[in-house]
């Protein structure tokens, strides 16, 4: 089901079109056919268009006007007859929770009061969907987290979390692609690099696509971790 858009004028070069306030996998699925029809329509038009988890940024090359704000809502609701379903991919990523890998894992299982295991299983079992990119180039926000793993974020962030790092911050999972600042709880690590300035196409994964993680141990990551190439260790399981 279609749910009713707020459209605005962002800045001189920008329309910002919201949907419910709230994190569904249906509203997902409707920005991104609402993406795709109007990257499909105007891409000579359009410099970017960008996604969140109720929100889509179309950032124009020239200034818009209110009769563009208007042609735009008539285009969107073109979808109410497009009963098209965004296609996913769902990917498998080998994850290491050794407390070498996870700095912060034994304090998050004494903070949730469980046992470092039970953060493992609950953290591993779910198949999580992408709903947006963003914060560092290639990082992805994860819904379906266990809700007994929500936890606020660090009250003082760390300067520096390890490139490749797993780790929950609010009701979110996600892998910090490049070293960085950052305030989620470290639980774990992946030898893949998810993103790769040096390819044609940095990241394989796209907003829609769905993140399974499969748990490693030590030796095994040390294993993958000295393999040239690492692109096969992410892996399409459907």
């Amino acid at each position: 089901m279609h749910t009713k858009l707020k459209y605005q004028i962002y800045g001189s070069q920008a329309i910002l079109i919201t949907w419910e306030s709230r994190i569904d996998h249906t509203i997902l699925n409707d920005i991104l056919l609402v993406k795709e029809i109007i990257l499909t329509q105007h891409s000579d038009e359009i410099q970017d268009c960008t996604n969140g988890y109720n929100s889509l940024l179309i950032v124009y090359k020239r200034e818009v006007s209110n009769q563009q704000l208007t042609s735009l809502a008539h285009l969107c609701n073109s979808r109410k007859q497009n009963k098209k379903s965004m296609g996913s991919i769902t990917w498998e990523i080998p994850v290491c929770y050794h407390i070498s890998m996870g700095m912060d894992l034994n304090e998050f299982a004494n903070l949730k009061d469980l046992k470092t295991a039970q953060v493992i299983e609950m953290h591993s079992a779910p198949v999580y969907t992408v709903y947006c990119k963003g914060f560092l180039p290639g990082f992805m926000y994860l819904g379906g987290l266990n809700e007994r793993l929500y936890c606020d974020r660090k009250a003082v962030p760390l300067l520096q979390v390890p490139k490749n790092s797993v780790a929950i911050g609010g009701k979110q999972t996600g892998i910090y692609p490049i070293q960085s600042p950052g305030g989620w709880h470290i639980i774990g690590k992946t030898p893949v690099n998810l993103f790769d300035m040096s390819k044609k196409e940095p990241s394989k994964i796209k907003t829609g696509d769905r993140i399974k993680f499969k748990v490693i141990s030590l030796t095994t990551y040390i294993e993958m971790d000295l393999l040239t190439d690492k692109t096969k260790l992410i892996k399409k399981i459907d």
